[in-house]
């Protein structure tokens, strides 16, 4: 997700009388009346622009792999709500399965079996998985797997990697050098520490430095906010070990990459076991939904069996359980991830004959269906080597894809999706735009 402040280039937006430019008078006023009610004009300032320029788009409608804005415009989207649209938008079983539950009350407040069902779905899809707290968002589900490790283990210290994103809850963003934010207490930059992703050594070096202080590591397997970055061969196996070693758990950030990986997360990709895991939207279509879960005797240190705190009124709620059985049943047929995989794969053999002829450099990172087009000399392993992205050819680069009808992320370093409703004439589609796009950047 849009975090990283030193990719905010804020650059100027294509004329409005630009010959690629689509009829958007309805958004521009949209955006200009709602910012007079809503700080900046968003509930997220992931929404926003302000990496691009420019005014956000109003969308009104999303089905399969396709978005329509306020002013009857139709693109094909590759934002996929910042992930969880893996089916696409909309897919009708998941649609039908929500409306009934709202039928029944969309929020009880007590225990009901649909709570059961995704529990019983999201243990077997993940065997790392032997119990679940189902919470709201990826970011409530982070926050309470960092106070279990914590309340587990008895210690203060977390370890994280730069650019790596987990969300807005204060551990998390405490020592974060790409994202700041005031109002979070000094005292809790003490107890989170950092490190370059993909360098076993710095991790080394930082748990010798603290040892039996660290409570968890907590880390994206796959690094979707600054270039869609696989760990080196070998990085998580190390990460593994080095964890046993310092008796400290590993956290999996699958907020992103649950469910859209494999089936079974990127834990299932690359066959390494976390002690605790973190799921979001992707586990119910894109329903407000987080969850975490890990090792029994872990999760029974949560209330009421233990000591560590967590509630939520609207956790497990019915119709966000009726998503994600029906997500789930839907993503257990293997058919989809190999649509996923050739739809890709389609992609980038399209774009990677075009970056050929491509007077600039042009680094084409994936793993899976998530992916980044990255205007940088060299292919990007680490959160440093990600500065060098040049923001302003991907701002030039985005508003021709827009102004084509191409949604991307309005991001440079955020990972886009493909979802297994994109059909191979949207690839050819997309190809096609993405020349233009570059010849016009």
């Amino acid at each position: 997700m849009p975090h990283n402040s030193k990719h905010l280039c804020h650059p100027e937006a294509p004329s409005a009388e630009g010959p690629l430019l689509r009829p958007l008078p309805k958004s521009r006023l949209l955006a200009h009346e709602i910012s007079q009610y809503i700080p900046g004009g968003v509930d997220s300032p992931f929404r926003a622009f302000n990496e691009v320029g420019g005014h956000t788009i109003f969308f009104q409608s999303g089905s399969g792999a396709y978005l329509y804005d306020v002013d009857g415009n139709k693109y094909i989207d590759y934002l996929g709500a910042w992930g969880p649209a893996i089916l696409g938008h909309a897919p009708p079983s998941v649609v039908s399965a929500c409306q009934a539950a709202i039928a029944q009350g969309a929020v009880i407040g007590a225990s009901h079996e649909s709570e059961l069902e995704l529990a019983k779905l999201v243990c077997q899809a993940v065997p790392s998985i032997e119990k679940v707290r189902f919470v709201n968002s990826g970011t409530e589900a982070v926050m309470s797997a960092v106070r279990l490790a914590r309340g587990y283990k008895k210690r203060d210290l977390i370890i994280m990697f730069e650019g790596c994103y987990h969300g807005h809850s204060d551990s998390v963003l405490a020592s974060d050098k790409h994202t700041s934010s005031s109002g979070i207490p000094g005292s809790f930059k003490q107890n989170t520490l950092l490190v370059p992703f993909n360098d076993l050594q710095a991790l080394k070096d930082c748990l010798k430095a603290h040892t039996k202080q660290v409570a968890a590591i907590l880390i994206e397997p796959v690094a979707g906010s600054m270039g869609v970055i696989p760990p080196k061969p070998d990085y998580l196996e190390g990460v593994r070990q080095l964890a046993n070693q310092h008796d400290a758990l590993i956290i999996f950030d699958e907020v992103i990459t649950g469910f859209r990986l494999a089936y079974g997360g990127a834990q299932a990709l690359y066959n390494v076991t976390p002690d605790l895991t973190c799921l979001g939207k992707a586990l119910a279509g894109g329903m407000p939904i987080g969850a975490y879960g890990g090792k029994k005797e872990i999760m029974d240190r949560l209330l009421p069996l233990g000591d560590v705190y967590q509630a939520g009124t609207f956790s497990g709620n019915p119709v966000t359980m009726a998503g994600g059985i029906e997500t789930l049943r839907a993503l257990a047929n293997p058919d989809n991830y190999t649509r996923l995989e050739a739809r890709t794969h389609q992609l980038f053999e399209g774009v990677a004959q075009i970056a050929k002829t491509f007077s600039s450099p042009l680094q084409l990172q994936r793993v899976g269906s998530m992916f980044s087009i990255l205007f940088a000399p060299k292919p990007v392993t680490n959160f440093q080597e990600s500065l060098a992205i040049d923001a302003h050819k991907f701002a030039k680069f985005f508003h021709a894809l827009l102004a084509a009808g191409i949604n991307l992320p309005p991001s440079a370093v955020d990972a886009a999706c493909v979802s297994a409703a994109h059909s191979t004439a949207d690839i050819d589609e997309t190809i096609k735009l993405i020349s233009q796009a570059l010849k016009s950047s």
